[in-house]
């Protein structure tokens, strides 16, 4: 089973826990985050995000580094379904880092920099 299975198969369910298709915000997280809306969910990326600096700022200092194997699950899980609620998913984001692939990160920053420049001259 691949990673690509694990991830289509939790998008499946944030899918599924969606208001649209029925998700219930009395029995399930993931309907009650969408229910309450973007700042819910964005608000809990943010959250997690930092608990991953500070596991791994307390492994730099003999901390379990396991613990931000935990919090990089939880960050990944909350943006999985900040993506659903977007109309995207797993794949967008892996087809992305596919296309980026053998590409320098500096170069692609810089590229990015001028393409953001040139839409705002448009």
């Amino acid at each position: 089973m691949s990673s690509n299975d694990s991830l289509a198969r939790l998008a499946a369910v944030i899918e599924s826990r969606k208001p649209a298709h029925g998700g219930d915000p009395d029995k399930s997280y993931v309907a009650r985050l969408l229910h309450k809306g973007p700042d819910a969910f964005l608000k809990k990326i943010g959250e997690e995000a930092t608990e991953t600096v500070m596991a791994a700022k307390d492994a730099d200092h003999g901390g379990d580094r396991s613990k931000i194997v935990y919090e990089v699950a939880d960050l990944w899980f909350h943006s999985m379904i900040a993506l659903a609620h977007y109309g995207l998913s797993p794949l967008d984001v892996i087809a992305e880092l596919e296309r980026r692939e053998g590409t320098s990160g500096i170069e692609e920053k810089a590229l990015r920099k001028v393409q953001s420049r040139e839409a705002g001259q448009v």
